[in-house]
């Protein structure tokens, strides 16, 4: 007790000691610089160490006795991950840390919508921040190179411009609530199959154009406050500690004022962490303390080693400033930030823009008029087939697993929305995953059955047969091998029997209806046998009710593709140029080089430049509605360096409901010195008609739409040459075209 007092005094002198003389950097008055240099000056080389590693599997150390607070670090992207014990994986019991899941970013990138992409930013970091998070791990805008990629969900798909604007807006609507966006993962971390070994070899200009895009976008227009780094190599350099990457692009180039945070367990050496733009160092012993000396925390790369580099002047107190410069200017944007708002958890609000993101979302790849269902007839029947339509996709998929307060399943949804016009009865169909815990999360589901696939689906025939409508669910899981961390796909193909499934449902009843879970492109040899296709991704709490609104036709879909879906992995430049995942070396150091020999030529880049035709295109996505497009008009038929060509086409609804059509506008170079792709996104507008509405959507192309990037120049160029424009509403379905000259020399950049 005696100690208690004397701290409680001690801490009180403190405050004394501080109200007489405040320093600046307690007064929020002061710009945040000069806040920043007077912190600095009053810290000791220990604290300012301390503050560039974590103490605890999410948290990293303040300054105390400054009253410069620690910080507290969550997973995402989509939701905040459940508390765990303080140096274990294992749960904490925690009663009150449930969340709101919101849909997995391949379902925001879907909706082709910014204000979306806002919506959804704010409301995660309104969860974030009630529940004391200072830095949200995310959003993901990896790259899709390859569907076999397990956490391509978690990421915005193949488009470096699509994944460009729609990272902007997360990263604002996040940050409003004083709360860091931690965009990840810095960079070329597309497979997670020897993520942590892999070498990725790659051209400057596919670098540039395709794989940087995202995470310049995010630093330069949404004005991120973090960077997370990814486990694989570049240059033979881990990306968590990668002179290139971080000294040279991110902070040097892009002008990055913000923390690079490690990927748990990314670090691997002292020198190179201070040397190589490492800020925040997290999870190097990813047991915390069963794993390491009791010390563990101190034993990290950043912390005692650094120290002893340090006392043995073998490193510079220069570098360990300007690192702790940026942690500092991360505490006055967060942690130090008073005026930052209280955030909330499971709100109504929050339930409602997850329903709305996942709506919106979902894609209608195909339909022979049988969406939306018409149960108008006494006795309508609507048959549910498939595990997917049950089993909780929350839990699992690797640190994106969550805790939520609940879950709608598909099957839940559609018998809600549709209990007065219809019976819904259910069918199994297929075993899959019946598992369902993560990390010390359970569903609490048992979804074992003994029964054999064969009856299964017998069971599921039969009901088929006596039913107005068939509703298939199923697709992929969360589960390894699946969409899941640390792990890829074995195929393209759907598991479980799902295709034979699916094609004995089609030839039992003609109005079946196949709802695609996944976060990835997968095979579809009965394409041609549904009546309709939805793809309806991982919508997280409120995916039965986003679901059942869309096949009701309470929602008309406007979501599109934001990759291409190709009939085989050989119509994947990764595949077809054999160089997924990789070629071990045979040094006996682990490292497997992954050379990006498909370039410049990812998605439908690839495709077009192959001629190969996909299963579904970029940007595809129907409506219950139709849309007609005018002819697109330019303002001017020459443009010189600094002017801008405005593009105009009218789009009319010409069907008999209100929808939203994505307007797609891409570019095509066609007098290139350079090989460029055959067209390539540069503009999109979500446009809602009412029936017979026409509007005119513009677009404005500068010559940053028209340019490349030159490896030997190390600079952007735009060279003088004709351009067309290419309207339409996917990147294979062009509805008007035009042209005009760039006349300027060469622009660089």
């Amino acid at each position: 007790m005696k100690k208690i007092i004397s701290s409680i005094l001690v801490g009180m002198a403190g405050m004394t000691a501080l109200s007489a003389a405040t320093p600046v950097y307690l007064d929020e008055s002061k710009p945040i610089e000069e806040r920043v240099e007077d912190a600095l000056s009053r810290m000791t080389l220990e604290e300012k160490v301390a503050m560039l590693h974590a103490q605890s599997k999410f948290s990293s150390a303040g300054v105390p006795r400054l009253g410069i607070p620690e910080f507290w670090t969550t997973d995402g992207p989509h939701g905040i991950r459940p508390e765990v014990l303080w140096d274990e994986w294992r749960q904490a019991g925690w009663t009150n840390d449930s969340c709101v899941a919101f849909p997995a970013l391949t379902c925001l990138a879907a909706t082709w919508n910014p204000e979306v992409a806002h919506l959804y930013g704010k409301s995660i970091g309104e969860e974030a921040r009630y529940r004391g998070k200072d830095i949200l791990l995310g959003p993901g805008v990896n790259i899709y190179r390859t569907p076999l990629n397990g956490r391509n969900f978690e990421y915005m798909g193949e488009d470096p411009y699509l994944a460009s604007v729609m990272v902007v807006p997360y990263v604002k609507g996040v940050q409003e609530n004083g709360v860091a966006a931690c965009v990840k993962h810095y960079a070329l971390n597309n497979h997670e199959v020897n993520r942590h070994t892999t070498n990725v070899i790659i051209d400057d200009r596919a670098l540039y154009e395709i794989y940087l895009p995202a995470f310049k976008a995010a630093v330069q227009d949404g004005g991120a406050w973090s960077i997370m780094g990814s486990y694989n190599l570049y240059k033979d350099q881990h990306a968590c500690h990668n002179s290139y990457l971080l000294n040279d692009i991110l902070k040097g180039e892009w002008g990055f004022d913000g923390v690079v945070v490690s990927d748990w367990g990314g670090t691997h050496d002292t020198p190179e962490a201070i040397a190589n733009g490492l800020d925040m160092e997290f999870g190097s012993w990813t047991n915390g303390l069963t794993n390491g000396s009791s010390n563990a925390y101190d034993n990290y790369y950043l912390a005692t080693p650094y120290l002893k580099l340090l006392a043995e002047g073998k490193a510079d107190t220069k570098q360990l400033d300007e690192k702790v410069r940026r942690v500092l200017r991360l505490a006055f944007r967060t942690t130090m930030d008073r005026t930052r708002p209280y955030g909330s958890l499971c709100s109504p609000e929050h339930l409602e823009a997850a329903r709305k993101i996942g709506q919106e979302g979902i894609v209608l790849l195909k339909n022979k008029g049988v969406l939306p269902i018409n149960c108008t007839k006494p006795g309508c029947r609507v048959a549910v087939v498939g595990e997917n339509a049950i089993k909780m996709m929350t839990v699992g998929g690797g640190s994106s697993s969550l805790k939520v307060k609940f879950e709608k399943s598909p099957l839940d949804g559609l018998r809600d929305r549709l209990k007065d016009v219809a019976e819904v009865v259910y069918a199994r169909g297929y075993v899959g995953d019946p598992t369902g815990e993560y990390n010390g999360v359970v569903t609490g589901q048992n979804l074992n059955d003994d029964r054999s696939a064969a009856e299964l689906m017998a069971e599921a025939v039969e009901t088929a047969r006596g039913a107005d409508y068939v509703i298939f669910i199923g697709g992929l899981n969360k589960a390894a091998g699946q969409d899941c961390e640390d792990s890829d796909r074995a195929g393209l193909g759907l598991p479980y029997g799902q295709d034979e499934l699916i094609s004995a449902l089609a030839k039992a009843n003609k109005n079946l209806v196949v709802v695609n879970i996944s976060g990835n492109a997968v095979a579809m040899p009965w394409v041609n046998e549904a009546g309709a296709i939805l793809q309806a991704w991982y919508l997280g709490t409120e995916c039965g009710n986003a679901i059942a609104s869309v096949i009701a036709g309470d929602v008309n879909p406007s979501g599109k593709l934001p990759m291409t879906f190709p009939k085989s992995l050989e119509d994947v430049g990764a595949h077809a140029l054999a160089t997924y995942p990789g070629t071990p070396r045979n040094d006996g150091s682990k490292v497997v080089d992954c050379s990006y020999d498909d370039g410049i030529f990812v998605g439908y880049r690839w495709a077009e430049a192959n001629g190969k035709e996909p299963l579904f295109p970029f940007g595809h996505g129907l409506s219950y509605t139709t849309f007609k497009y005018g002819k697109a008009n330019v303002d001017k038929s020459s443009m010189a360096a600094g002017e801008k060509v405005k593009v105009t086409v009218p789009v009319t609804n010409s069907g008999k409901c209100e929808g939203a059509e994505v307007v797609q506008l891409y570019v095509s170079d066609l007098q290139a010195s350079v090989e460029r792709p055959r067209k390539e996104l540069k503009g999109f507008e979500k446009v809602s008609l009412k029936p017979g509405e026409t509007k005119d959507v513009t677009f404005e192309i500068d010559a940053d739409a028209l340019s490349f990037f030159d490896p030997a120049l190390h600079a952007w160029v735009c060279e003088p040459g004709t351009f067309e424009v290419q309207v339409g509403a996917s990147s294979a379905d062009i509805r008007s075209k035009a042209r005009f000259d760039y006349v300027d020399s060469y622009a660089l950049k």
